[in-house]
């Protein structure tokens, strides 16, 4: 144990234990500020300790509870450790009861701190396929900040939670809509929330608030998988004050946005640069981002990061899907044996919850090796690289392939690169013919054919052609990807209803 976790651990025990329910308030003074954005960078030796100096400096100061939340938080969403996760419950409860039994009925941050932990903890049960629990913290937060906006209906944070929920009501998949019924009072658009986090940033851009490049990288998540506008996410985000080579979040959230919006060289500078010192906590999936960020370019080198990664992480997602791209790594630079021998790991090694890992373990238990063309061009549109992917296809037919897997994968893939390249046309030509001849396999592809066609029509402005081909792609149901493929199929139905 270091010094500075041995001093904060030293200091919170002398705190008085007395009037431990005295009245609190909640002031971002210079030390809780530093203790917060210290947090947010993820150096929690040091928040750790200014937070046991606040306790001690400024006993009445609440934040000390929420900043200690935040940390935990933290922890177990980067590590998914699960005796931690039980561990800690005891702690966020007790957490909770202090900040409502304690906190000013007169300060808007008694209410907003409780709602803020509990859809923190909501994210963790839901990491840990504890939904029960993750549902009941949502309602609760929800009815947390309804009622704070009652009393304050001009405090900023609170609109800023409440346009997050009520843009993902919605898109629930369908796979939890039990859950729903536990939030029955809970409502609102895809519309209304990116208005709500909207006003909140424009707020943020003309005032000194602390919660300004939280607001900045949520508001760019919605607006990437909400609204289907990655390049307006990723100008939100350089228009804002982050700081990727001092802060390993930072760099996370630029990092995630470029690979998803074509922008995968400045991933790999921006992953390349990350912040790497003892001072921070120790963030494995950022490896794993370089080394498939790598792997979209072809890199050669790509297979050390994914290693690196597979050795650090020691949580539930992501393990099968990178075992799957080290194997991708080995077929795409002409070792098919070595694909073979690495995809068994993905039969018995982590989770299959997420997307990536589901597909990882089918193409495991399917045993097919994929046509390496097709990877490489798949990786490469990944990337951006939509030309090259283009190049790499061209000297093929459909009649180069010899089963209805590798067919359908050529007319999706070229849909997708034409699509890439602006050709609406051509794209949406491959794409009726993917739907046409793989609708009722087992594969993704036409149902993602169904979705991006949706996306095609939407931005040109037939919302008939557009609603009918999400409503299409809602209807399959492929083995892998089926959730997220329809959570964008109903915020599409959202955004044209």
């Amino acid at each position: 144990m270091n010094v500075a976790k041995t001093l904060s651990i030293a200091l919170i025990a002398l705190c008085p234990l007395s009037g431990l329910f005295s009245q609190g308030k909640f002031e971002f003074t210079p030390l809780a500020r530093d203790a917060y954005e210290k947090t947010l960078a993820l150096r929690f030796d040091e928040a750790n300790l200014l937070i046991a100096r606040l306790k001690l400096e400024e006993p009445g100061n609440l934040f000390s509870y929420y900043f200690e939340n935040y940390i935990d938080f933290f922890k177990l969403y980067i590590t998914e450790d699960g005796a931690l996760y039980k561990k800690q419950e005891a702690a966020y409860d007790a957490r909770l009861e202090k900040i409502e039994k304690s906190g000013d009925p007169k300060s808007p941050y008694t209410l907003f701190t409780q709602a803020n932990m509990r859809l923190q903890w909501a994210l963790i049960r839901l990491r840990f396929e504890d939904y029960l629990a993750a549902f009941n913290d949502v309602n609760k937060a929800n009815k947390l900040l309804e009622r704070n906006t009652e009393a304050f209906p001009d405090f900023m944070p609170n609109r800023r939670d409440l346009g997050l929920l009520h843009a993902m009501v919605g898109t629930i998949p369908n796979e939890y809509k039990w859950g729903v019924k536990l939030l029955s009072s809970l409502d609102g658009t895809i519309e209304q929330g990116r208005k709500e986090v909207e006003e909140v940033l424009n707020y943020a851009d003309s005032h000194d608030f602390v919660f300004g490049n939280e607001t900045r990288a949520l508001y760019a998540f919605l607006l990437l998988h909400l609204e289907n506008d990655g390049d307006k996410a990723w100008k939100i985000l350089q228009e804002g004050k982050l700081e990727p080579a001092e802060n390993p979040m930072h760099c996370f959230v630029l990092a995630n946005i470029a690979m998803r919006t074509g922008k995968n060289d400045e991933a790999v500078r921006l992953l390349e640069n990350k912040p790497d010192s003892p001072m921070f906590f120790p963030f494995p999936y950022l490896d794993y981002m370089l080394g498939l960020a790598k792997l979209r370019r072809l890199d050669k080198d790509a297979g050390p990061y994914i290693q690196r990664f597979l050795d650090r992480y020691k949580g539930r997602h992501y393990i099968k899907e990178a075992y799957q791209k080290l194997a991708w790594q080995a077929l795409i630079n002409g070792r098919p044996e070595d694909y073979r021998r690495i995809m068994v790991s993905c039969l018995d090694k982590g989770h299959a919850v997420a997307g990536g890992d589901k597909s990882a373990l089918q193409e495991a238990r399917e045993g097919r090796t994929p046509d390496a063309d097709l990877l490489r061009s798949r990786l490469l549109f990944d990337g951006g690289y939509y030309t090259r992917a283009r190049d790499l296809l061209a000297p093929h037919q459909i009649s180069d392939f010899p089963d209805q897997h590798t067919r359908l994968e050529f007319n999706y893939r070229m849909g997708r690169i034409e699509q890439g390249l602006k050709n609406n046309r051509e794209a949406l030509r491959h794409y009726k013919e993917t739907i046409r001849e793989g609708e009722d396999s087992p594969w993704f592809f036409a149902c993602n054919a169904a979705l991006q066609s949706g996306l095609i029509y939407e931005k040109l402005g037939d919302k008939a052609a557009a609603r009918s081909h999400f409503q299409l792609c809602i209807k399959m149901n492929p083995v892998e990807y089926a959730d997220g493929l329809h959570q964008q199929a109903k915020a599409g139905l959202a955004r044209i209803r």
